[in-house]
């Protein structure tokens, strides 16, 4: 009798497990980026899981794919608004669909983190993200900062007026070379592959990226000054796909904000924490960074970078500039 019992209970408690095992896989969120493992955003994709995953108790997991391995920026994008993909982190790539998303990376827009915040979280900030979820049927939950993109050089530079026909690379972005040709400069596109040996051999005098590419990129090697021109503030959204949204009930989408939130939080934290480290480990290797006049780089750029911005959007861009 008390065997019988015995084995009476452990099925009811197999079925049982088996049960909420099944409960808690109801959905699995798949997440692909093109950051490796070690970049803020991966770890704050990470974070976003976690805390989902805790917050339905189990019932949402994200599987979270770095390094491209579910595919590139705009394949995911497409596959999202297909029902094919779930999730990706992604930023002014949805200028293709969204116009509006040109505004998260223009040059001199922000003069600082704080003021980049102020319109990510603002009223301009709202009308990107409405955009964007009306045209191109993703959704952004999050965002996160990127570094700001500095000069480097072997010679300091202060002001426009010292850039004197500098040979620099620059990516093959329209904005970017008419920018830097307005600002005195002489902008050669370049894959970023050839960026090194070109410094090297003297092909070219400069390039400009953030402080996680010039270290990653071993940049001090042929370069001796960042200039803190900080040209381009920008930011990046965690996206969820519309369709997926939809499908969601109320609670599990107030659970994704929540989530999102707080791996928006972690991010940042990573952030700060990470620019401070690679300011430190730039001058470790000899680096030299050079304060610069910003307000004249700015001034001196703005006439490019509002005649390479879409018509639609050159009222508002011209507002970020008067901020």
């Amino acid at each position: 009798m008390t065997k019988t019992i015995s084995r009476a209970l452990l099925a009811g408690a197999a079925t049982l497990a088996l049960a909420t095992g099944a409960f808690a896989q109801e959905r699995t969120l798949k997440l692909g980026h093109l950051a490796n493992e070690d970049n803020t955003w991966h770890k704050a994709a990470v974070k976003f899981g976690e805390e989902l995953e805790a917050l339905t108790e189990g019932r949402i997991a994200v599987e979270v794919y770095p390094n491209e391995t579910l595919g590139a920026e705009v394949d995911l994008i497409n596959g999202m608004q297909l029902g094919t993909a779930d999730m990706t982190i992604t930023g002014e790539s949805l200028q293709n669909w969204a116009p509006m998303a040109a505004l998260l990376a223009l040059p001199y827009a922000y003069d600082s983190l704080e003021e980049m915040d102020s319109v990510a979280g603002g009223e301009i900030g709202d009308e990107i993200e409405a955009q964007i979820v009306e045209n191109a049927q993703i959704r952004p939950i999050a965002y996160f900062a990127r570094g700001p993109r500095n000069l480097t050089s072997n010679r300091p530079i202060t002001s426009p007026e010292e850039l004197g026909g500098l040979k620099l690379r620059v990516p093959n972005v329209p904005l970017f070379v008419d920018t830097w040709k307005e600002l005195g400069a002489s902008p050669t596109p370049m894959a970023f592959s050839e960026v090194f040996t070109s410094l090297q051999n003297g092909t070219i005098d400069a390039q400009e990226n953030p402080l996680a590419l010039i270290a990653s990129a071993n940049f001090n090697e042929v370069q001796s000054h960042v200039n803190l021109t900080e040209h381009v503030r920008s930011w990046i959204y965690l996206t969820i796909s519309e369709m997926v949204w939809n499908d969601l009930s109320e609670e599990d989408q107030q659970a994704v904000m929540e989530a999102a939130s707080r791996a928006q939080a972690h991010e940042r934290e990573l952030f700060l924490a990470d620019e401070e480290r690679l300011v430190e480990e730039l001058n470790s290797r000899g680096m030299e960074f050079v304060e610069v006049d910003t307000a004249a780089f700015a001034e001196a750029a703005k006439p490019a970078v509002l005649a390479n911005v879409p018509e639609e959007i050159r009222d508002t861009a011209a507002q970020l500039f008067e901020n």
